[in-house]
């Protein structure tokens, strides 16, 4: 499957570099392998625990494509992990 960056996604990427050290190549080995994986408001997110926190990649999949939205770090961690959902 190929991956897509949107210029959205790009931009909070080098957000997130600047306050955490979080590079592409973090944001497409979580899309790749994640821990979870949920669905919100008709999207695909693909989530790993990362410093204490939990990591989220916000993406779409188009086709043969991920396509991705946004990505962010958050500490509510217990906000956003299902415990009931599949993990991967």
């Amino acid at each position: 499957m190929q991956i897509v960056w949107t210029k959205h996604a790009d931009d909070r990427c080098q957000e997130w570099q600047q306050r955490l050290g979080i590079t592409r190549e973090q944001v497409e080995a979580i899309l790749i392998s994640p821990e979870q994986v949920v669905t919100e408001h008709e999207v695909l997110v693909a989530q790993s625990r990362y410093r204490n926190g939990l990591l989220r990649v916000v993406y779409a999949e188009i086709g043969r494509t991920q396509r991705i939205i946004t990505l962010y770090w958050t500490n509510q961690f217990k906000r956003y992990w299902k415990e009931n959902s599949h993990e991967i």
